[in-house]
């Protein structure tokens, strides 16, 4: 890092843009366990701030702060990698170095850290909301891959339930947990767009 300290902050934005688009590249791992499924980091966090903002809403929370905390809660992936459950018995990484690192001569490390420490300390409702948006996000894909035949998503997502610590979160995450996965764009068009290609607009 020391070869980076004489960059100018302009340089240094562009280069921690260039890292964020790492998280486009970057797989989530736990999916070569459950044989199904995958994604990136950045594909992840995207719906994880998503849902942070429905959370907070339903809480009557700061939907900013919840937000925040989801945006950048796996930015450290960049560099560390994605640790799932089997790597962390075994492997250890320094996620608060790794953020710093990532902030570095931005000028935006008193901004993104705050976030990061309140997420990580979990006090507060916003927080609580943030950890439930990264669970719900991996709900929603067991939900999917149980109901396209996954025999092992099953007890996976009855795991993950367990891991909500919110009312608002346990409630979504319930409702996800019993609708099917296609139904929003199955069920909306009349039968007979299905059948003929040709349905009555606005059906």
């Amino acid at each position: 890092m020391k070869n980076l300290k004489n960059r100018d902050k302009m340089t240094r934005l562009a280069d921690f843009l260039f890292e964020v688009g790492m998280l486009k590249k970057t797989p989530r791992t736990g999916y070569q366990f459950l044989g199904t499924g995958s994604e990136s980091i950045a594909d992840h966090s995207f719906r994880v701030a998503v849902l942070g903002y429905v959370l907070a809403d339903m809480a009557g929370a700061d939907m900013a702060q919840t937000v925040f905390m989801c945006l950048f809660h796996d930015l450290h992936e960049a560099r560390t990698g994605d640790f799932n459950y089997v790597n962390k018995i075994y492997n250890q990484c320094d996620r608060d170095k790794a953020l710093q690192h990532t902030l570095g001569g931005t000028g935006l490390e008193d901004k993104i850290m705050p976030h990061w420490e309140e997420l990580e300390e979990c006090a507060t409702k916003e927080a609580q909301l943030a950890q439930d948006a990264d669970q719900i996000d991996f709900i929603l894909n067991l939900k999917e891959e149980q109901d396209m035949g996954n025999p092992y998503a099953e007890s996976w997502l009855k795991s993950a339930l367990e891991r909500l610590r919110t009312d608002e979160g346990k409630k979504l995450a319930e409702t996800i947990s019993k609708t099917d996965h296609k139904e929003w764009w199955h069920l909306g068009p009349a039968q007979s767009w299905w059948e003929n290609k040709s349905g009555p607009e606005g059906e």
